[in-house]
């Protein structure tokens, strides 16, 4: 998962990392992408760069080679600052630089975490109030479903609706074939799909019956995602990087994140306070609308990134 750089026990450092693994790398002569940027993607301090990487970079000596002003802590494992932002405290809120590969936690600190050809590396500074934990983010789109996520090989992608016609759900697999990634179309829960990258397309109400997304519910520091499905679905608050609600949406808003519960792949929803707001994020559903974002809510067709700023979008 994404590592906290600083205020992190040695000991929980040691827990979080037992028995993880890294994917085997078979894409060497892809270039790998990094990122960085501050308070959920707002503002950019490093701009993408892209670049081959030797089979044996890890994600800490990628950023060292391409950032000129980068400290560390724990014996080079985990960053301090990046250009001169450190983590600490900021406004009274805790703040700590976090990174994704391929739009999932990394499992590992970024001086153990081998790189593969073709990964998108995106490092961010925020605030971790509301919750220590990202496990997945959009921004990264068309990530990972051209890779796979931070530490398993490109995965099958299944598109589960809740209506397998409906023009959401076709919109949505019709995105992802267009960009190369052989995604199946079915509905919700009509097969097995153990190391699977899922999309649940449709109503929230509907799809919340996922044991992944029901964890939305319970806010973002259940789930990492900054918006929280009330009323059975019918309504969407969106909440600031503090974790509060600030706003709330009715009909035709629509959604756009992702999850995971602990080490499973990342389960993705394209979802709606009804059927019209699942075609506003269905059509929001492409690199375009969803890059440099944790999350999106959609409002009279706009794109909201999540959380929210300053009390409002």
């Amino acid at each position: 998962m994404s590592r906290r750089s600083l205020s992190v026990p040695l000991a929980t450092l040691a827990l979080l990392c037992a028995g993880c693994s890294v994917g085997p790398g078979s894409r060497s002569g892809d270039p790998v992408s990094l990122t960085v940027t501050r308070d959920f993607g707002r503002t950019t301090v490093v701009a993408e760069s892209k670049a081959k990487a030797p089979s044996s970079e890890t994600v800490m000596r990628v950023l060292q080679r391409r950032v000129p002003r980068v400290t560390t802590r724990y014996g080079g494992g985990f960053v301090q600052s990046i250009n001169g932002l450190t983590g600490g405290t900021q406004g009274g809120k805790p703040v700590d630089w976090f990174y994704f590969v391929n739009g999932s936690e990394a499992l590992k600190g970024a001086a153990a975490t081998k790189v593969r050809g073709g990964d998108v590396i995106w490092w961010d500074r925020r605030d971790w109030s509301a919750g220590n934990s990202v496990p997945a983010v959009v921004g990264s789109f068309p990530e990972p479903f051209l890779h796979g996520p931070a530490t398993a090989k490109r995965l099958p992608v299944r598109v589960e609706c809740i209506d397998a016609g409906s023009p959401a759900c076709a919109a949505v697999a019709k995105q992802l074939v267009g960009l190369g990634v052989p995604a199946s179309r079915g509905t919700l829960r009509s097969s097995f799909t153990q190391d699977t990258l899922r999309v649940l397309v449709g109503p929230w109400v509907a799809v919340s019956e996922d044991d992944a997304l029901r964890r939305i519910e319970d806010g973002p520091g259940a789930s990492g995602v900054y918006a929280e499905p009330q009323n059975g679905g019918r309504a969407l608050a969106l909440d600031d990087p503090g974790g509060h609600a600030v706003r709330t949406l009715g009909a035709g808003a629509g959604l756009i994140a992702a999850t995971a519960v602990k080490d499973q792949p990342p389960v993705w929803v394209v979802s709606g306070t009804d059927d019209a707001g699942v075609e506003a994020a269905a059509r929001a559903f492409r690199r375009e609308d969803l890059a440099g974002h944790f999350a999106v809510a959609i409002d009279g067709g706009a794109v909201v990134p999540l959380p929210v700023q300053g009390g409002a979008p």
